[in-house]
């Protein structure tokens, strides 16, 4: 498949709605006008990523008013200290502004936000430790990362593909598993409780390790395919009975991904119908800060919760969780990848807890699960290697390009938009393993391109490639 073929299919991303609303038959001007809607310039991306950053470092401003004990603190500092960290971070996102939708442009770019979150703690953080070192290894491990992952995005060689029947009632399959899995996991137990108290009951919980990985797997990887096989269909019926699933599966496994997956694939399937996809993935965490910050401003107990949830939980915790990995880790016995279950068990690890509950311990601020800039980064191999951990990360984030490479950009956007709120919480490794996104670079690998084709054989891409930049 060549790379124009490829661009070609990309395109088609939200033109089965152009259809519908009669966008394809509307005169050429009207046509240039709608797709300067959809966000399609480099300028509205660069416009966008300027946006977000602001309201982002604004949301952390009202966070390190709120939540001191996490040790942020902007207080006495002006201007001057605010825009070295703007200035950083707009200079590594303008990789976002000209590379290709890519599965890595979805995951590169919630990973930057994070590491951009780390670049406001490093100058407003009161933690003590050698933040020079740190800002100077943290800017380099997002280069490195992000390297492969937006620019490796040629197609892998496909030596199987599904029949299309096959695919037909892949999804069906999925759901009705999915069904059983909850089932199963009901006998321990249901329980039906607020954010405040998942914590204190989750503690409570006794499934066995097979169960926990199965809902992991289908909350992060097999439901949000199902979601996007059925939204590309237009099975709304089938959509709806997957969304009961995906929020049943909350009373029994009681974690945020569980509770939130079907917010996150109704959201991410709304904004691919109506914008370009790199726009979609800028939009997918402008929306929420947005959000975020006028909740706050109404300061109302609901407010104040959406705000916790979605300035706090969301987009700051991942950063303030890397800043803690880089205090601890200055002082404290590297894990040289001790931390993983298969090494663990072969070699000795200073840390019988996981990182997590380690951190937590010496902190006092509950669990710290943080991303693989943390884990398999400053954890396992410290400052000087951090980047060399990050660009093999890379690497691997990038076999995902090429598995997903061909298929239509709403497709893949929705089938993953689980899966870059994990990799912001949740080491690479265990992403891959515990959360399916191995599976879903399989199911991407295996999906036939022309399935979409033969669904909508009258639809024609609704810019031509060249125009895309």
């Amino acid at each position: 498949m060549t790379d124009r073929s490829i661009s070609l299919e990309r395109d088609r991303a939200g033109s089965e709605i152009n259809r519908l609303l009669g966008w394809n038959d509307s005169p050429r001007s009207e046509r240039a006008h709608i797709a300067a809607l959809r966000l399609r310039s480099p300028a509205s991306r660069s416009l966008l990523l300027l946006i977000f950053l602001g309201l982002f470092f604004c949301s952390l401003l009202m966070v390190s008013n709120v939540e001191v004990n996490f040790h942020v603190s902007a207080y006495g500092r002006g201007v001057d200290a605010i825009a070295p960290v703007l200035a950083l971070a707009m200079v590594i996102a303008s990789a976002f502004i000209f590379a290709q939708f890519s599965f890595g442009y979805l995951a590169g770019f919630y990973l930057f936000a994070m590491m951009a979150g780390y670049f406001w703690l490093n100058t407003f953080g009161t933690l003590g430790y050698d933040r020079g070192a740190a800002l100077i290894s943290a800017t380099a491990s997002i280069v490195f990362f992000l390297a492969p992952v937006l620019l490796i995005t040629a197609p892998a060689k496909r030596l199987f593909t599904l029949p299309h029947a096959v695919l037909d009632v892949l999804p069906v399959c999925i759901l009705g598993l999915s069904a059983l899995v909850f089932l199963l996991s009901a006998f321990n137990g249901i329980h039906v409780v607020g954010l405040a108290d998942m914590y204190k009951y989750r503690d409570l919980l006794d499934h066995s390790r097979a169960l926990d990985y199965f809902v992991g797997i289908f909350c992060g990887a097999l439901l949000p395919f199902a979601f996007a096989c059925f939204f590309a269909r237009r099975r709304w019926l089938m959509l709806l009975a997957l969304c009961a699933v995906s929020l049943l599966f909350y009373t029994v496994a009681l974690t945020k991904v569980s509770l939130f997956v079907s917010f996150l694939l109704v959201f991410s399937a709304i904004l691919s119908a109506y914008f370009e996809p790199r726009a979609v993935v800028i939009l997918s965490l402008l929306v929420p800060a947005a959000v975020g910050i006028v909740a706050r401003t109404l300061n109302t107990d609901i407010a104040n919760q959406v705000f916790g949830f979605l300035s706090f939980r969301l987009l700051a915790i991942p950063s303030i969780s890397l800043d803690h990995y880089y205090v601890f880790f200055a002082d404290h016995p590297l894990t040289h990848f001790c931390q993983l279950a298969f090494t663990k068990a072969v070699t000795d690890c200073p840390y019988s807890d996981q990182l997590g509950v380690v951190l937590a311990n010496w902190f006092r601020l509950g669990t710290m699960n943080a991303s693989l800039f943390a884990t398999e980064g400053v954890a396992s191999v410290g400052l000087l290697f951090a980047p060399i951990s990050a660009f093999v990360c890379g690497l691997v984030i990038a076999a995902g390009n090429k598995a997903s490479a061909g298929l239509p950009s709403p497709f893949i956007i929705v089938s993953a938009a689980a899966i870059p709120h994990i990799l912001l919480n949740v080491p690479l490794t265990t992403t891959l393993v515990s959360h399916g996104l191995g599976i879903l670079f399989l199911l991407w690998y295996i999906t036939p391109r022309d399935y979409f084709e033969e669904r909508w054989p009258a639809l024609k891409p609704a810019v031509p490639a060249a125009a895309n930049p």
